[in-house]
Formats: structure tokens, sequence, C-alpha cells
């Protein structure tokens, strides 16, 4: 019997193991087969390279953080600042979802800090809904599928939306155990501790990302380090109202 799927899709390199990996982790363990898909290249994140030689380093930096996941890697399908809610970007993106044919789909909130993780959580939820559409052409083409999937928000960046308003998760995946290693994830990403330092005074990205999971685990009441998920309606994604991340996790 195949395994469940899930497949993370995040706007950036990095922003998988800032806000998901720790609940791929999870998955990984208990069985499921994990893909990971950056939709941009991260050619914008540097401030000291050119376009092309950070989206060469990105790639690679991506591809480690991936095989530290145990995940399958999918290439990005633009540059930053370049997603938009377009139809080639959700062709493309529909395309993947059924070759992969995921059970959970983990995006981005649809309230986030900036608009390439907005348009990314939009996109990502569109191509989910369309994966049983026969007459939705997909480039490249692939036959719809009709299997039942259900969609997943992390937390925002600073755990507020863009009017700063904070956001409470409706649950909380205990990532305690896997904590190390996904700060091994983001750690692969070396060329974003300059650029997050010079743009947005970070001091440090694996502590900031350390500082965010400790605080969604004490919004948990219950967990050290914890991600925040809120769940998509099933309504059109599946044939019940079912929360399967939940129930394999339930125990974690």
């Amino acid at each position: 019997m195949k395994s469940a799927v899930a497949i993370a899709i995040g706007a950036h390199p990095d922003d998988i193991e800032f806000y998901m990996a720790g609940t791929l982790l999870l998955l990984k363990r208990a069985g499921w087969e994990i893909h990971y898909l950056n939709v941009a290249s991260g050619n914008c994140g540097s401030a000291y390279w050119n376009a092309a030689k950070t989206r060469a380093i990105r790639r690679r930096e991506a591809q480690q953080a991936g095989k530290i996941l145990g995940a399958h890697w999918h290439p990005p399908l633009c540059d930053d600042l370049e997603i938009f809610y377009d139809i080639n970007l959700l062709r493309c993106l529909a395309a993947t979802f059924r070759e992969v044919k995921p059970t959970v789909v983990l995006t981005h909130s649809p309230q986030d800090y900036m608009e390439d993780h907005t348009n990314t959580c939009r996109l990502a939820v569109t191509a989910a809904f369309a994966r049983g559409m026969p007459n939705f052409r997909t480039r490249p083409t692939r036959k719809h599928v009709e299997s039942d999937v259900a969609v997943y928000h992390a937390m925002p960046h600073g755990l507020c939306d863009g009017l700063r308003q904070r956001i409470v998760p409706g649950a909380f995946v205990n990532t305690t155990s896997v904590h190390e290693m996904k700060l091994l994830a983001l750690a692969c990403h070396r060329s974003q501790k300059e650029w997050l330092d010079v743009s947005q005074g970070m001091d440090s990205y694996l502590k900031s990302m350390d500082e965010m999971s400790l605080a969604v685990g004490r919004m948990s009441r219950r967990f050290k380090h914890a991600e925040g998920w809120r769940r998509h309606l099933h309504l059109g994604f599946s044939s019940c109202d079912r929360d399967p991340l939940g129930e394999a996790l339930s125990r974690k």
C-alpha cells in the first residue's frame, strides 16, 4: 500500500525550515513520503552577489536542507518577487500536485508579512483544489487525480499578520524531539545569515527560528518547541472533514 504523502510549499529557500520542517520530519518518522518545494529561487537574497550567483548558491543550500529532511526536492518555478497569482505558475504547481498526489499540503499563512508568502499560499490552495479538474490544463500536462487532500497553513513570520494582529493556530505540533534536526536543516542556508542581518536586522537567523519555535511552544501551554497550524476548510478538497495531520501526529 502506498504511504501517505505530504508536500511543503514555501515561497523562498529557508521558509520551509523556518515554519514547517519540524512537522515534515515527524511525518517522515511516521512513515510518510515527504516533498519540498520553494516557489521562488531566492535570487534576491543577497546584498553582495549578483542574481545568478545567488540563485545557484541558494539552490544548492535548499537541496542540502531537503536531503537532511529526507525529502524529495523539487526545483523552484520563478524568481523572488515574481510570485503572483498567475495562471502560468498555477499550471506548473498543479502539475506537481498531480504527480505527487499529496495527502497533506503544508504552506504559508493566508495572512503574512509579505506578498511572496501570501501569493504562494493562494497558489498552493488553488493547485490543490484543481487536482481533480479534468478540464484544467497543467504544464506539463498531467492527468487529474481524485484523491482527498487536506491543506494546512503555517504560522506567519513574526506570528502576526501584516497589520500586526496576532494569529492563533488551531493546532500545535510538538517539534521538541526534532528541533535540533530542524536547526541543522536551516543552517544549510548559510548565505542567509548576512542577508537577513542586513535586510531584517535578525542578528542570527538560527536564533530567530529558535525563538519563534519557543514562542509557539509557549502558546501551546504544553510543548517546549512547537509549530502551529490552521486547517483549511475541507470543502472542495476532501470528501469528508478529516484531519490527517492530527491523526498522524496525535501521539507525537
